[in-house]
């Protein structure tokens, strides 16, 4: 069986190591909602925790993390510089302001979240200087298509490390996920259970009563035989820890096989190539 555990880990291209699987903090707009999701991942073990400017939480997270009890170094913090941050000097900004909302000195991880015309490349810049400066420890982009990719990595001077998309399986994104490892880019499922949408599909339901798991431990499982680093969104203390119990069992090469057949190119969340936000 793939020796897998929720202290695995992936090494980024520069020799970082992230945990493979997450708690996302998505649309969490209550501090006590927050504190109490927080809390209870790093009580089952999570390590990395995913937030954003936008969210309006990382304030919280900071206070979660400082409640925590464990040394900063034990933890993998992401944040991501939202769209009307973007820009050279602008990024620089809105990094300092995510930083004092934290409460932190650095981050693992800082994101482009979304690819904005005529000012990816520029933001781009402002992330390598902050990495350059050690204030952060690994960067990446979010949301990025490969001809994204391709026109950022024709004035980048280091590659992103992670390119953070929407993926499940009616949304497997195999173009992207080929690109990435053509480049020493990890990528990282944001929505990777579709937000609740797969949880009547057929298919799913007889994988799921095949290995005695739920549905959504049957999908995770999926994204982590794939290389897919997961950062699962719940509020709920019994679904955070259901959603790390993925590792008693394996799913064979026909499941797998099984699950990428339900692909459909269906999203979610908005196109990033039609996007006005």
């Amino acid at each position: 069986m793939n020796q897998l555990s929720l202290t695995s880990t992936v090494t980024l291209a520069n020799g970082v190591k992230m945990p493979k699987i997450g708690l996302g903090v998505f649309k969490v707009e209550k501090e006590d909602e927050l504190l109490t999701a927080v809390n209870a991942a790093i009580e089952t073990g999570y390590r990395s925790i995913d937030t954003a400017s936008i969210y309006g939480n990382e304030e919280w997270v900071g206070k979660a993390i400082r409640q925590s009890g464990l040394k900063r170094e034990e933890l993998f913090i992401t944040s991501k510089v939202w769209n009307a941050d973007q820009g050279y000097e602008e990024t620089l900004q809105a990094f300092n302001t995510s930083m004092v909302k934290m409460g932190l000195d650095f981050l693992e991880l800082y994101l482009i979240h979304w690819p904005v015309e005529g000012k990816y490349a520029d933001t781009w810049r402002a992330l390598e200087q902050l990495y350059w400066e050690g204030k952060i420890k690994a960067i990446g982009v979010s949301n990025f298509q490969v001809h994204h990719l391709e026109e950022l990595l024709k004035t980048a001077e280091i590659k992103p490390m992670i390119n953070q998309i929407e993926l499940h399986p009616k949304l497997s994104q195999k173009e992207i996920c080929s690109f990435a490892a053509r480049h020493d880019m990890q990528i990282e499922a944001w929505a990777p259970l579709m937000q609740g949408g797969l949880f009547e599909n057929e298919v799913l339901n007889g994988l799921a009563k095949k290995h005695g798991k739920s549905i959504a431990q049957i999908i995770l499982r999926w994204h982590l035989q794939n290389d897919i680093i997961i950062i699962p969104k719940s509020t709920k203390p019994y679904r955070i820890k259901e959603n790390a119990d993925l590792f008693g069992f394996e799913l064979s090469a026909e499941d797998i096989s099984l699950i990428d057949s339900l692909n459909e190119d269906l999203r979610v969340g908005p196109d990033p190539n039609h996007f006005d936000f």
